[in-house]
């Protein structure tokens, strides 16, 4: 029998960990964060990180497993998360994925196939050099001419990923998007998908409020120590709720531009995850009224007790 997998998804700030924690509690589970920013130590205010109060006792795995200032992947987090639900499994315990990123939790639980390709540093400093004589935007475009798919998911100056794509183009001549339509239809998991959404003012004003949260207890100055730190262009500060103070702090703009921006970009965020999550799995979805938001998960609850019986 393949193992069974609890899956809880949704768009930000619509209360998928106090979800996730309440299906561990009740069915012996725990909790695996499906999130590629709580990985991050001391990343706690910005990624809306559950606290140790909030755990409730419950553990929670792949979070704080990586300096700010290192890498990390969806091919990274698939091995992971194979490991813990294989761990789990044998001591009779339920895996619960609960978080947001949708490619690294479509990428654990479809058995998403990666490129093996190591990197090959020759063709990486090759192209560094390239971009400092042409500029980034000019690899971009080569880019967009090669795998335009990929290019549409890459930001024109995230110089990691575009370098990446264009490294394994020339090694393998198999572009990204190749390697990620070999992927397999089916999961070595059951898989049970739960999906939360929520009228979409709610939810707009949701995020704001938690961005107002996020302010109150120290976020600039979480930023700010990273910032310090000299970690301006690493991976971890390209996450919303990071970027958008780096040009306060260097005097492109005022602090209340960074909080603006902040909330914009987390409810823009928040539509694409669930145009993701909406486009790519077939998900169970509930409606979630913060006023009746009790009632919601005790419907949730009743519901998934049914479906691991089922399956």
């Amino acid at each position: 029998m393949k193992p069974k997998v609890v899956c809880v998804v949704g768009p930000t700030a619509v209360g998928k960990s106090e979800l996730g924690i309440r299906i561990a509690q009740c069915f012996n589970g725990e909790v695996i964060s499906g999130d590629s920013m709580q990985i991050y130590k001391g990343m706690d205010i910005g990624t809306a990180k559950v606290s140790k109060d909030e755990m409730q006792g419950i553990p929670h795995h792949l979070i704080d497993i990586k300096e700010p200032s290192e890498s990390y992947s969806a091919a990274e987090f698939q091995e992971a998360v194979h490991r813990l639900i294989e761990d789990l499994e044998n001591r009779g315990k339920l895996p619960v994925i609960v978080g947001g990123t949708g490619l690294y939790i479509q990428a654990a639980l479809f058995d998403f196939q990666f490129s093996n390709q190591k990197r090959d540093d020759k063709i990486i400093d090759r192209l560094e050099k390239e971009a400092e004589d042409q500029g980034i935007q000019a690899l971009y475009e080569r880019l967009a001419e090669i795998d335009p798919e990929q290019a549409d998911k890459i930001h024109p100056n995230n110089k990691r990923r575009v370098f990446r794509a264009l490294e394994v183009y020339e090694s393998t001549g198999k572009t990204l998007s190749d390697f990620h339509k070999e992927q397999t239809s089916g999961s070595p998991f059951q898989p049970i998908m739960l999906g939360l959404e929520m009228e979409r003012k709610l939810l707009y004003e949701r995020i704001n409020s938690r961005v107002d949260l996020m302010i109150e207890k120290g976020l600039e100055d979480e930023v700010r120590s990273l910032y310090h730190q000299g970690l301006k262009d690493s991976q971890s500060m390209k996450a919303i709720g990071y970027k958008e103070f780096i040009p306060y702090f260097e005097g492109e703009y005022d602090f209340s531009r960074s909080v603006e921006l902040l909330k914009r970009n987390s409810r823009r965020y928040a539509k694409r995850q669930f145009t993701y999550f909406k486009n790519k799995m077939d998900i169970n979805w509930y409606d979630i009224d913060p006023v009746e938001k009790n009632a919601g998960i005790e419907k949730i609850l009743t519901d998934l007790a049914g479906m691991l019986e089922e399956t």
